[in-house]
């Protein structure tokens, strides 16, 4: 079955390139196989099909025609989900989510994480019980204090700060110093900016000029049959992330899959670092990380380029790097 599995597994615009491959050799691929006339060539596993064709197997995520016969992606040691050490990007009871400090973290630890970052909304995001100023300062020592309970597992203090439509963070800097890891989010005013306020991706790179500012989340903001995308320069806003030592999310959980292949290719060749994170909401939803992995493999991701496959030591230097 393997010339149904690489036919039924590559996209339309790859198997046509192969397919016109083939034909410049007098040949002819199908479902069936490689064939010379009634001569079957190869067809029994994927790897002969390409073989034959004088290609390399290329992993199925990247079957798109976007560059992988022209040697524009790499084909070695794309991400795998053995290589996550940690997600950067969850929330608990203290806003909108399910579970406590304590339970995302074991649930973290059984998946073999050695870090969780707890990211729970800031004060403007009201309709998911964004905390105050106060409660934040609660939620720092809330999370310290599991952090020193729990073995096994670094828990960080963090946030997902809401980016506002002048551009400003939800939080002071004196709130933002306090944590390990801070992620900033639009959530509220998408458009493409009227009167006073700005445009999204001037908001993004408003954003990404504060020191305190680690990643940006979900960063163009779609969900997928809700809602589309923010209008973005995708181009300015990798190349500043990387001029800034921001990183720039794969938001893994299923509705979002923020950002896409082409995004996050964008985001490669400008020289971003990414981070993949399920912005889990419960135990359950930390399982939705394979999800951010097959996209990051699409858009050509290898382990370097992804900061939670770094050990907890590199990730720490490289925030106290932009501090």
């Amino acid at each position: 079955f393997g010339a149904a599995l690489q036919y039924f597994t590559g996209s339309k615009e790859h198997n046509v390139r192969l397919r016109e491959l083939a034909v410049k050799r007098k040949w002819r691929l199908n479902e069936y196989g490689l064939f010379a006339g009634r001569r079957r060539l190869a067809g029994a596993d994927e790897e002969g099909i390409y073989r034959k064709l004088g290609l390399p197997c290329f992993p199925p995520e990247l079957r798109e025609n976007h560059g992988e016969f022209e040697g524009d992606v790499p084909l070695d040691d794309l991400v795998t989900l053995n290589d996550i050490r940690g997600d950067l990007h969850v929330h608990t009871t203290a806003s909108d989510g399910r579970n406590t400090i304590e339970e995302m973290a074991e649930a973290a630890k059984a998946r073999g994480y050695r870090y969780l970052a707890v990211c729970d909304h800031s004060r403007s995001a009201t309709i998911a019980n964004g905390l105050s100023i106060e409660r934040m300062k609660k939620h720092v020592r809330d999370i310290r204090a599991a952090d020193e309970k729990i073995r096994g597992i670094t828990i960080l203090v963090g946030c997902e700060c809401d980016i506002l439509p002048d551009g400003s963070l939800d939080y002071p800097d004196s709130i933002l110093k306090e944590c390990d890891w801070v992620v900033a989010s639009i959530h509220s005013a998408m458009g493409t900016g009227k009167g006073k306020k700005r445009t999204p991706t001037e908001r993004t790179l408003a954003a990404m000029e504060n020191r305190y500012v680690c990643a940006i989340g979900h960063p163009t903001g779609r969900l997928l049959g809700r809602r589309a995308a923010m209008e973005l320069d995708i181009g300015r806003i990798a190349e500043a992330a990387a001029t800034t030592g921001t990183f720039l999310e794969v938001n893994a959980s299923w509705p979002r899959l923020d950002l896409k292949d082409l995004h996050i290719r964008q985001a490669l060749d400008a020289g971003a670092v990414l981070t993949i994170n399920t912005d889990a909401h419960d135990t359950g939803q930390l399982d939705q990380m394979r999800f951010g992995i097959i996209t990051a493999r699409r858009g050509g991701a290898t382990r370097r380029a992804v900061v939670n496959c770094w050990t907890l030591a590199t990730l720490r230097k490289r925030i106290a790097a932009k501090r």
